[in-house]
Formats: C-alpha cells, structure tokens, sequence
C-alpha cells in the first residue's frame, strides 16, 4: 500500500493556529451573510410597512428571527469556546444550542404556512383588479415552502448526525454541525438581489450559493487534511439529491395542486 504523505503544514504554528479558529471564521462568515441578506431587505420591508403597502410582520416571523439569530450567535460562541480550550464551557453551551436548534424548527414549521395563508387569506377577498398579481404572489410561496420543507428536513437531519457524533467522532461532529447551519443561510443569499440569480424560474443558484459559502472551510480541510472529510460527502450527498427533487418539483403544476393539499386549501 502506498505510504500516504505527510501534511507538509504539519507542526507549524500557523497550520495549528488555523485548524483551531477556521470553524470560528466560518461561523462568523455565516453571520456576516444573514446580516448582508436581512438587513436592507428589512429595513425595506419595515418602510413598506409604514407606508401601508404589505401588512405587519407577523408574531412567528419575529420568533424565527430572535431563535436564528440567538443560534448562530451561538454557534459562534460554540467554535470559539473549543478553539480557546474550554471544552467543558463548550459543553454546557451545546445544550442551550440543541434547545434552540428545536426551538427554530418548530418556529419555521409555524412560519411557512403563516406566510402562505397571509397571501391566500388577501386573494380571497380581494378585488378583481388585484387578484392577478395575489395569484402570482401565492405561485411563488408555493414554491418557496419547497425549500422551506427541505431546509426543516435537512437542518435538523444533519444537526442530528452532528450531536450523535459528538463523543466519538469530534471531527464529524464540528463539520456537520457547521453544515447543517450552512442549510438555512439560503433564505439570507435569496435575499441578496445583485448576486446572479436563476429566481424565480428555478432555485439553481441559491442551491449553488448555498455550498459556495462552505468553501472556506472545506479548501482548508482538503490543503490540510489532503483528503475529503466524509462528512462533507455524506452533506453534499444529501444536499443535491434533495436539490433535484425540488428542480423536478419546482412551479410544476402537479406541485402546485399538492402544495394547496398540503396547506389544506
């Protein structure tokens, strides 16, 4: 068998230095694009509000925001926790983040179907003139809850993987941790207007996007490691075969019919 070779980076302070904080890098990167996204699409929103152009938020987007906002200010605290050496602390904050990480399922399973039945609710009562543009509106909240079901399947699926591992396999557990959070960050990219985009005809770029924003941490580990972690394999597995079914399903007339069966319309 051929001998495998060394990681000419190991024993340097700088390869260590790096292996301890790129998951704090990549945590704190996936903060900075919620708050690219979020930001001026709320600040928006919140104007349009005002003005008496689109209703109030309702109370579950404000509960999915605090619960997603508190779990990546908790990721972050997380990664930087074990890249300083306090295990134990890290520990103890692992159980308020699977508290939360439950939390934001349940509140985005509430959500989805709040902002469906905000716009079906407004198309019924309509008037004729705007009935068009409402109907359109409900098309694409009809496809979007697509990718609202994949990411409540994924997110905690692979959040799952990550805390059983997290006794006897370390590296699996910090990876799939960080991949599962990578799955929600999509609605921050949706929201990113001047980035290319296949929206609304297909969900293509987003999905492309969505593993672009892992490649910081998985160049480092491929350079370091000189190999591919399974845990990317087993993510990115997942990740595009539940890609292509939403590509199959997407503003399909079939789905549309299921979609209005789904939310019992």
């Amino acid at each position: 068998m051929k001998e495998r070779r060394p990681d000419v980076l190991s024993g340097t302070p700088r390869a260590h230095s790096i292996d301890r904080w790129i998951f704090v890098i990549t945590a704190a990167w996936f903060i900075l694009i919620v708050l690219t996204g979020f930001i001026p699409d709320s600040v928006m929103k919140v104007g349009m509000v005002k003005a008496g152009v689109r209703p109030p938020f309702p109370p579950a987007l404000h509960v999915h925001a605090a619960l997603m906002g508190t779990f990546l200010l908790l990721l972050l605290a997380q990664t930087w926790l074990m890249a300083t050496g306090r295990k134990a602390m890290h520990m103890q904050f692992g159980i308020a983040g699977v508290a939360v990480a439950a939390a934001l399922v349940l509140a985005g399973a509430v959500l989805a179907p709040t902002m469906y039945y905000e716009t079906w609710d407004a198309l019924q009562t309509a008037p004729a003139a705007a009935r068009g543009q409402l109907q359109q509106l409900l098309s694409i909240k009809e496809n979007i809850l697509l990718l609202q079901m994949r990411i409540g399947v994924l997110f905690p699926l692979f959040l799952a993987i990550g805390i059983a591992a997290r006794g006897s396999d370390p590296g699996l557990h910090k990876r799939m941790v960080i991949l599962a959070t990578a799955v929600p960050i999509e609605a921050a990219i949706a929201r990113m207007d001047w980035l290319p985009t296949t929206m609304p005809g297909s969900p293509a770029s987003m999905e492309l996007f969505g593993v672009l924003i892992i490649a910081p941490m998985f160049v480092w580990d491929v350079i370091r490691n000189r190999s591919v972690h399974r845990a990317y394999w087993w993510w990115l597995s997942i990740y595009v075969a539940t890609a292509v079914v939403v590509e199959l399903l997407w503003d399909k007339p079939a789905w549309h019919a299921m979609a209005k069966a789904i939310m019992r319309v």
